[in-house]
């Protein structure tokens, strides 16, 4: 990190020491300013799928509203970087000010729901997914019309990620649309599961090793020792370490194989 990065760091870390312990408005206002640059990112992506009079102006506005209130209910004692947090609470203070304007014209709102409607009883008559020619059809209208409408509805459909939707099937459980993503750089549940239990059955397999042999393992995988060095620690030759590695090996992999299923080696 260089020495610019590391004392901006130190500054804001500063300002929220001064914002959430004292209440000082200064620090509040440096740390909106510091931050304003992500909302003008959020406006200028969201821009681009919205009609032509909705100025970025007014987007930033309303980001604005929701880094002001990012930042009046972060904790930064929490393990989460302000700027993930502050992401969502943007996008949906544009999102809430854009509902309230209503932009939508009842028009592109009367075809979404006709559009959803005829897709629901064709699919229900025909026991598959329509295809678009069979939507116009029903519709009365072409397929390019049909193709025409539903780009109107797709730059019409804006959905708040951090708004909560009713489970079905529960009792009052609810949740947002941002907990139904995938988090791409999480680890696979099942995968974690997998790789606990094969270290769970590697560790007793080290433990019911010869003795020569498990000090082998562990001066070579766990201290980083060359077999040259573990023979001096052992005072036998390389070669005669090199053979006590191999049979450690071997043993290993047959009791971690008898125990867990041999397609996942």
């Amino acid at each position: 990190m260089r020495v610019e990065e590391r004392n901006a760091a130190h500054d804001l870390g500063f300002c929220w020491s001064r914002y959430k312990e004292f209440g000082d408005e200064q620090a509040r206002n440096e740390l909106i300013l510091a931050y304003s640059p992500l909302v003008k990112y959020v406006a200028g992506r969201m821009r681009s799928g919205l009609p032509a009079h909705v100025e970025e102006a007014d987007l930033v506005s309303y980001g604005l509203l929701g880094l002001i209130g990012a930042i009046e209910r972060f904790d930064p004692g929490r393990n989460i970087k302000f700027e993930t947090y502050a992401l969502s609470r943007v996008k949906g203070a544009i999102i809430d000010e854009l509902r309230a304007l209503d932009w939508v014209p009842r028009s592109v709102r009367h075809w979404a729901r006709q559009v959803e409607r005829s897709v629901t009883r064709l699919e229900n008559q025909l026991g598959r997914a329509p295809s678009d020619e069979e939507i116009a059809a029903d519709l009365e209208m072409s397929a390019t019309e049909l193709q025409d409408i539903l780009l109107q509805i797709s730059n019409g459909s804006i959905v708040a990620l951090d708004e909560c939707w009713r489970m079905s099937g529960t009792e009052g459980d609810r949740i947002s649309l941002m907990d139904t993503l995938e988090d791409g750089s999480a680890p696979d549940p099942s995968k974690a599961l997998d790789l606990l239990s094969l270290k769970e059955h590697l560790a007793n397999a080290i433990r019911r090793l010869p003795e020569r042999e498990k000090i082998v393992i562990g001066l070579y995988y766990y201290e980083g020792l060359t077999l040259r060095e573990i023979g001096e620690v052992l005072g036998v030759t390389e070669s005669r370490v090199s053979q006590l590695h191999t049979k450690a090996i071997l043993r290993l992999k047959g009791r971690v194989k008898d125990q867990l299923d041999p397609n996942s080696f």
